[in-house]
């Protein structure tokens, strides 16, 4: 800033003394209004995501439940395999 050449020393002294503070007040502005806006930019992104979870729906639940074991089917046993298993039992019974 350019003073007047008839400009007294103390005021042309108190002038910069001004101009140098309001300088400084400005730069903590800046650096206040920026993050103010990256904190809001934040929040906003933090408020979006909240909202989706809320208004998307749940996600069904799905429970692994352990398959039963299917039986085998009977198979009777050959007809030479029962005729040896009924003569064993007959030589293993007990005498009356």
């Amino acid at each position: 800033m350019s003073l007047p050449p008839d400009t007294p020393p103390g005021i042309a002294d108190a002038l910069d003394y001004l101009q140098h503070h309001l300088q400084e007040l400005t730069k903590r502005q800046n650096v206040s209004e920026h993050a103010i806006n990256t904190t809001l930019i934040d929040l906003t992104t933090q408020l979006q995501q909240l909202t989706q979870l809320m208004t998307s729906p749940a996600p069904a639940l799905t429970i692994a439940l352990p398959l039963a074991p299917t039986p085998s089917p009977l198979v009777s046993p050959p007809p030479l395999v029962l005729d040896a298993l009924s003569k064993q039992q007959g030589q293993n019974s007990p005498l009356l």
